[in-house]
C-alpha cells in the first residue's frame, strides 16, 4: 500500500504585479486541478517528449510537444505554439501549463506572456534547475543565436508546483545542472541549508527568491543577484563548446566570481575556500572544461549578459553580501581566469 505524501511546503510568492503560491513536494503534481485559474476552460499543457510525467488540469487538455533542449527556446517556436493554440480556439480567458524543466517554463512562460497579449499560466517543474529557480519569479524568455534569453517578459505564473517525485527519473547530470543553482543560495543566505532535507531545501531556495523578486519584480536592482555565478556560465555556454549543462557552468561561474571578489579585495582566500568547498559538496566543477588559446571570446560574451548595465556587471560577493559591480579591470578579469585552470 502506497504511503501517504507528507504535507507539502507552500510558500508565497508576492511578486508586484501579482501573489501567488509555490507548493513544493512529493507527488503535488496532483494538486494541478485545483489550482486552475477560475473561468479557465482548456489548458494548453506544453512540455517534451523526454520529460516522462503526464497531469490532469481538469479541463478540455491539449497537449503541445516542443523540441529537446535549448532548441526549444526560440523564436520560431512560440510563433508555432501560438498559431497551434490559436487554431485549436484558446482564448484570453483560458491557461497553459508548463510540464517540464527550465527550458520548459522559460518557454511556456513566454508563450503565456504575448499569446492574445498575455494570458494565465500554472508550472508544474519536474527538474531541480526548474524547483529552485527557473519557475519562480515570472522571467521568461527564448534565445537568439546572439545569447541566452534575450527575447523575454516579465510574465508571473498563477501557481508552481515544484513535485520532487519528478526529481527520482532525472539523469545524474540533469540533477547536478538543478544542484549548481541550488549552491548559488548558500550565498544568498545564512541559512545553514546544508542542514536540511531535500524538500526543505528546495522550499528554502524558493522563499530566498521569492523575498528577491518581491523586492525587485523586474530586476531594476536587487534581483540582479540572483545572477549570482551567471556572468562566466552565460558566456560558456553561448560560446558553445563546452560540454557543461547550465548548473554545472554555474557552479564554476561562482568560483570565477569569488576569485574576480578576491582581487577586488572584498572577500578574503577562506571565503574563496568557501565557494570551492560549498561547489565541491554538489560533485560540480570548480574549473574550466578546458584551457583557452585566447580569453578574449569570454571576455566579450560577458559584455553581451542581459544583465550588463554599464559596461561589463559582475554580482560579486563582500562582507555586505552579493552585489552588483561594474568596473572590474580587464587584467583582473584574466586573472581570474587563470585561476581556474
Amino acid at each position: 500500500m502506497a504511503q501517504p505524501h507528507s504535507q507539502p511546503h507552500v510558500v508565497r510568492v508576492a511578486a508586484g504585479s501579482s501573489t501567488y503560491d509555490v507548493h513544493v513536494g512529493a507527488g503535488v503534481r496532483h494538486r494541478l486541478s485545483s489550482v486552475m485559474p477560475e473561468g479557465a476552460r482548456q489548458a494548453a499543457v506544453i512540455t517534451q517528449a523526454g520529460i516522462g510525467w503526464q497531469v490532469d488540469s481538469g479541463l478540455e487538455q491539449h497537449v503541445f510537444t516542443v523540441a529537446e533542449g535549448e532548441d526549444a527556446k526560440s523564436l520560431s517556436e512560440v510563433e508555432r505554439l501560438c498559431r497551434e493554440m490559436s487554431q485549436a480556439g484558446f482564448t484570453r480567458s483560458d491557461v497553459v501549463v508548463a510540464l517540464g524543466g527550465g527550458v520548459v517554463s522559460d518557454l511556456a512562460g513566454f508563450v503565456a506572456a504575448v499569446y492574445h497579449r498575455g494570458i494565465r499560466y500554472v508550472t508544474v517543474a519536474t527538474t531541480l534547475l526548474a524547483q529552485v529557480d527557473a519557475a519562480i519569479g515570472g522571467k521568461t524568455a527564448v534565445n537568439l543565436p546572439d545569447g541566452k534569453n534575450l527575447v523575454g517578459a516579465f510574465w508571473q505564473p498563477h501557481a508552481v508546483l515544484c513535485d520532487t517525485e519528478t526529481l527520482s527519473t532525472l539523469p545524474p547530470r540533469e540533477l547536478r545542472s538543478g544542484q549548481g543553482e541550488m549552491a548559488k543560495y548558500h550565498f544568498l543566505t545564512g541559512e545553514d541549508l546544508d542542514a536540511l532535507d531535500t524538500i526543505a531545501r528546495i522550499a528554502a531556495a524558493v522563499h530566498i527568491k521569492a523575498e528577491v523578486v518581491a523586492a525587485d519584480e523586474r530586476e531594476s536592482g536587487r534581483r540582479v543577484i540572483l545572477n549570482y555565478g551567471h556572468t562566466l556560465a552565460h558566456a560558456i555556454e553561448t560560446a558553445g563548446r563546452y560540454d557543461l549543462r547550465h548548473g554545472e557552468a554555474v557552479a564554476v561561474g561562482l568560483v570565477y566570481a569569488a576569485e574576480v571578489a578576491l582581487r577586488m579585495g572584498r572577500i578574503d582566500t577562506e571565503r574563496v575556500a568557501a565557494h570551492r568547498r560549498v561547489v565541491a559538496s554538489y560533485d560540480l566543477p570548480d574549473r574550466l572544461p578546458a584551457p583557452l588559446d585566447d580569453d578574449d571570446e569570454l571576455l566579450a560574451l560577458f559584455a553581451r549578459d542581459k544583465k550588463a548595465l554599464d559596461g561589463v556587471t559582475f554580482v560579486l560577493d563582500s562582507d555586505r553580501g552579493v552585489e552588483p559591480v561594474v568596473g572590474v579591470p580587464d587584467s583582473v578579469q584574466r586573472d581570474a581566469l587563470q585561476a581556474l585552470r
